[in-house]
């Protein structure tokens, strides 16, 4: 069996888990391949492999947070690579293997113990001076929100090319239902199960008593255009995939979000209540 480790080397203790994670791979004859950069801080120059996303391998697992699961997915996904998480973060919604338990539901993975979810993705993209620019894929959310100082924004929001309103707001987030629990939760958005074929749109503060979120479903094409485009300046505007990876929105853009044609793949070795872990993690 073959797995890459991606420990997250600014988490405190997670030279700590790869350690273990290592012990237990040399007992049970796993071929572990580490990316090169986390290999030469947590020294272990002997597992890196210079090519680990083109590789052959049978799963791929994170130390770290949900943040850091959610990056390896975007990483992985559109290679159909299975992705698991470790979670010594905060909540741990994604990453589904505690500290105290690594070594039983490492067991389980050598004994093929466990199902695979497949998750929504999203995929963004600019339509700049006629070209369309695929910009990345999200697992959370895609969010098109101001910057800085600037102004509210006034956006345009058509879907599957037919104009659905406007209105002013410091931003939009499109959401998957499982980044319905992250910031589109914080902003107002409805909670959804992962299983839902939907896509959420949540605005950021709207200057308006009567916009509200909106879940469409999955096969819409969503397109964005910004009106204000008199006041805004270049960084003034941004888009960002899961909060993680961002670019500039200019004047005159059309952003465009849909689904991805890949799902992530989200190791999981039992079944959950959705609802349940939803009220323990976020202490209801």
């Amino acid at each position: 069996m073959r797995i890459a480790i991606y420990p997250n080397v600014t988490k405190s203790g997670a030279g700590e888990i790869l350690e273990r994670v290592i012990k237990f791979a040399n007992q049970y004859n796993i071929e572990l391949l580490l990316p090169p950069k986390e290999g030469k801080f947590f020294y272990h120059e002997e597992l890196i492999n210079q090519n680990i996303e083109k590789e052959y391998i049978d799963m791929a697992i994170s130390i770290g947070g949900d943040g850091t699961l959610l990056g390896l997915c975007r990483r992985l996904a559109k290679n159909g690579i299975p992705v698991c998480g470790i979670n010594i973060g905060h909540l741990g919604f994604l990453a589904d293997i505690e500290p105290g338990e690594i070594e039983a539901k490492l067991t389980k993975i050598i004994n093929r113990q466990y199902k695979i979810e497949e998750r929504l993705m999203l995929s963004a993209y600019i339509k700049r001076q006629g070209k369309i620019n695929y910009i990345g894929s999200a697992v959370n959310d895609v969010v098109v929100s101001k910057c800085g100082v600037s102004r509210m924004l006034h956006f345009g929001v058509a879907i599957n090319n037919y104009m659905v309103t406007n209105y002013k707001a410091d931003g939009l987030i499109i959401s998957t239902p499982t980044g319905s629990t992250a910031y589109s939760l914080s902003a107002g958005g409805p909670i959804v199960n992962p299983k839902v074929k939907g896509i959420i749109l949540t605005p950021i503060c709207p200057h308006s008593c009567f916009i509200r979120p909106m879940v469409i479903d999955e096969s819409e094409k969503v397109a964005l255009n910004i009106i204000n485009i008199i006041s805004m300046t270049k960084r003034s505007v941004n888009l960002t995939l899961d909060g993680q990876e961002g670019v500039d929105i200019e004047p005159d853009d059309e952003i465009i979000i849909e689904k991805a044609n890949f799902p992530a793949q989200i190791v999981r070795f039992e079944d959950k209540n959705f609802y349940q872990t939803f009220m323990n993690k976020l202490c209801l």
